[in-house]
């Protein structure tokens, strides 16, 4: 007969070679919430691995957009809230085991605290530190019908610059968020990492939401494609260029797909959420339709930048902006604002980067045959969005 303390031990063998062998757990992240489409999609689920965690490269539009999970919606009922002028925590993790809703995951209950990816290092959620991180968002569009929902219907509405780094990561929600319809809204969550711990990577995971607490309506404007124009030293790019910025509602980057991208930045390029392309960490507070009284056209010659108009103050309850790791700094409030010489307003528009690990650049490993080819068919052009050959 086996002791108790055998017994014991052979467990806890059992339960690390378990882990250690959770593919999920050493790579990549997403959102979780019932409210998911995919939230019980697993590795069998697909005849290719589609599993909420996994990242979407050159893809075919149906394969990337919803992740593929447009005929896996979560159960009637399921919503994530959204509360106008409060926080909206959600979970990000590398698998569901590690998360609230364990109990559904294909293992067993792994979690770690606030740490995204247990007993995995940093490299798992694709950063080499604080430093390193460029943040991820929520979009939304203001449709009950997702199969009606279109790329150019999602709004960035919040961004935590911070991310991924906690599994609890705080979305701030602009106060003034109108009511969504009866059957609620569309809301999906998007991540692109830094180039430096993994591959060129998106990440989307759509789910359905609601705004509770509502006090205004006002509706949205209509987004726009974000343009690159923060300060960018990894591509020699010292000084951020404000004129250049896209003001207002925004829509988040579709990026290195086979198909309907937003963005056409280079490999080493990739598009964030954060400062590089105007988009600050917290609600984004400019995004309805009385947010601007005007938008001049967006381009690195432009020297006349929006400020937002003053609204009057949402019964909603306190704004809470999620802790940042960077700050930004604007104009005083006047009908337009000329951009100062470079040097006396550098923040600007500007990604603040920090104190900068010295790590050596992936462009001397072998890239996969796609990457050559879609290198080779942009090879040359110049984007508006990247001043960057591309």
């Amino acid at each position: 007969m086996i002791s108790s303390s055998t017994s014991r031990r052979l467990l806890s063998l059992f339960s690390i070679t378990l882990l250690a062998h959770l593919p999920s757990v050493v790579a990549h992240a997403s959102i979780w919430h019932p409210s998911m489409y995919g939230f019980n999609v697993t590795a069998q689920t697909f005849p290719y691995d589609n599993r909420p965690v996994t990242p979407l490269v050159d893809l075919t539009f149906d394969k990337w957009w919803f992740h593929g999970h447009l005929d896996y919606p979560p159960n009637p009922g399921d919503f994530f809230e959204l509360p106008a002028g409060r926080v909206a925590t959600a979970e990000v993790a590398c698998h569901k085991g590690a998360t609230t809703w364990f109990a559904s995951s294909e293992g067993p209950d792994i979690q770690q605290g606030d740490s995204p990816c247990p007993n995995s290092p940093m490299s798992a959620y694709h950063t080499n530190g604080l430093d390193d991180l460029k943040g991820c968002a929520m979009a939304i569009a203001y449709k009950d019908d997702v199969k009606q929902v279109q790329p150019e219907d999602f709004t960035v509405f919040s961004v935590n610059h911070q991310c991924v780094w906690n599994r609890f990561t705080n979305f701030s929600v602009p106060a003034r968020m109108p009511a969504c319809p009866e059957g609620g809204c569309t809301c999906a969550w998007f991540w692109i990492h830094s180039p430096k711990s993994g591959s060129e990577q998106n990440y989307m995971n759509g789910f359905k939401c609601n705004v509770t607490g509502s006090t205004s309506d006002v509706p949205l404007a209509r987004p726009q494609v974000p343009r690159r124009c923060g300060a960018d030293p990894d591509n020699n790019v010292a000084q951020a260029t404000p004129g250049n910025c896209t003001y207002g509602a925004k829509q988040p980057f579709y990026w290195f797909q086979a198909e309907r991208n937003n963005m056409n930045e280079d490999t080493y390029a990739p598009p964030f959420y954060n400062d590089l392309y105007n988009f600050k960490d917290g609600a984004q507070d400019d995004i309805f339709v009385d947010s601007y009284a005007s938008i001049p056209p967006p381009s690195p010659e432009q020297t006349i930048i929006p400020t937002p108009v003053v609204q009057p103050m949402s019964t909603a309850g306190p704004q809470v902006t999620a802790p940042s790791p960077t700050t930004s700094s604007l104009p005083a409030p006047t009908s337009s604002s000329t951009i100062p010489p470079l040097g006396q307003n550098p923040r600007i528009c500007r990604a603040s980067y920090g104190n900068k690990l010295t790590i050596q650049r992936r462009s001397s490993l072998p890239l996969p045959g796609f990457i050559h080819r879609r290198m080779k068919r942009h090879s040359g052009v110049f984007s508006l969005w990247n001043p960057l050959p591309i």
